[in-house]
C-alpha cells in the first residue's frame, strides 16, 4: 500500500469490491485462474451456484473484462470462458486470499485443510 493516503487506499478498496462483491465472483475467477473453462464445467466446479446466477455473474465480469467468452462451434453449441490479461491481473490476489483462508482455518479450527478438498 506504501505511499498511497489512507482515502485513497479505502477508495481503491471500495472500487476492488464492487467489482467482485456477492458470493460467486471470487469462486468465478479462482476456478478460471488456471485454465479455461466451458459453463458446465464452471458450473460443476462452483458448487451450489445456479445456471441462472452463474450467468449473470460472468455476464457482469465480462462487462468487466475480467473475462471473455467464445462461442465454440461443437454440436451442440458450447461457450468457453477464460480470463482476459487484465482478469489474470487477481490471479496473485486470490492465490493471497487462498492462502490467508486457509491460516486463518487452521489458526480458528487447528486442523489443515485436506487437500483432496482443494
Amino acid at each position: 500500500m506504501g505511499s498511497k493516503c489512507p482515502k485513497a487506499n479505502m477508495i481503491g478498496v471500495q472500487d476492488t469490491m464492487d467489482i467482485l462483491k456477492g458470493r460467486w465472483k471470487i469462486h468465478i475467477i479462482a476456478a478460471l485462474c488456471y485454465d479455461k473453462m466451458r459453463f458446465s464445467d464452471l458450473q460443476k466446479e462452483v458448487e451450489g451456484v445456479s445456471a441462472k446466477m452463474l450467468s449473470s455473474e460472468l455476464k457482469d465480469l465480462e462487462m468487466n473484462q475480467l473475462i471473455t467468452r467464445t462461442v465454440l462451434s461443437t454440436q451442440p453449441i458450447s461457450v468457453e470462458y477464460e480470463l482476459t490479461p487484465y482478469g489474470r491481473t487477481l490471479k496473485n490476489i486470490i492465490e493471497h486470499l487462498a492462502d490467508w483462508g486457509i491460516e486463518h482455518r487452521k489458526k480458528i479450527t487447528g486442523k489443515i485443510l485436506e487437500s483432496s478438498v482443494l
